[in-house]
């Protein structure tokens, strides 16, 4: 396993209940909308939640009556989204995803791409396009930086700013629907976190 996926889910194992109560609240309603409406109008959609942690969007996607599974790395958190949500729910390293081909409508990556390493996340972005449906969506978001890499305690991240993004997505097949900084409503020097919208750009497209 790449030191980098080691070294976070070791925390993320050790601080699993602690993150559950920390997070329990947090309302992302904001980025939820952001990914369904671009989504057909209809129940029934397969979503994927990666990085679900302990559950907390499976719970929303699966009453707004859509069927979703979970993936995340850390054992804990698989069996916390487990109870939580009577899910189904993937336990897998981002750097090894072995995805199903055109298996989801949507990706919800809330909070998860930002901890893979610049140098492999291409090929993960490329996964996770393959694994989306003809038309799929992606959402994103990521705590916002000038591009930075590295350690955070126990936890590797990378800070990406728009452009740099922009072009990771472009670059992997996909087609911007939008972005915006949260949390909203204020200044943006006090918004840390950047979600963006993407679409599964159909074969033979040209991207940047």
């Amino acid at each position: 396993m790449n030191d980098a996926s080691r070294r976070t889910l070791a925390h993320y194992q050790r601080n699993a209940q602690a993150f559950e109560a920390g997070t329990r609240d947090h309302d992302v309603s904001q980025n939820i909308q952001a990914l369904l409406r671009h989504l057909p109008a209809r129940p029934g959609l397969a979503i994927l939640d990666f990085g679900c942690g302990p559950g907390r969007d499976l719970l929303t996607f699966k009453a707004l009556g859509h069927l979703p599974i979970g993936l995340d790395g850390c054992a804990a958190f698989v069996d916390l989204a487990r109870q939580a949500s009577g899910c189904e729910i993937w336990q897998k390293d981002f750097l090894a995803l072995d995805l199903p081909a055109e298996r989801f409508d949507g990706i919800f990556a809330n909070a998860s791409l930002f901890h893979i390493p610049g140098a492999e996340l291409p090929r993960v972005l490329t996964e996770l396009r393959d694994s989306l449906k003809p038309g799929g969506v992606l959402f994103s978001s990521n705590p916002r930086g000038h591009n930075e890499e590295g350690w955070q305690g126990e936890r590797y991240g990378v800070w990406h700013d728009w452009p740099h993004w922009r072009t990771l997505l472009t670059s992997a097949g996909f087609e911007e629907l939008e972005h915006y900084y949260r949390p909203t409503g204020l200044p943006r020097d006090q918004q840390p976190w950047l979600a963006s919208v993407w679409r599964k750009a159909e074969r033979g497209e040209s991207h940047l």
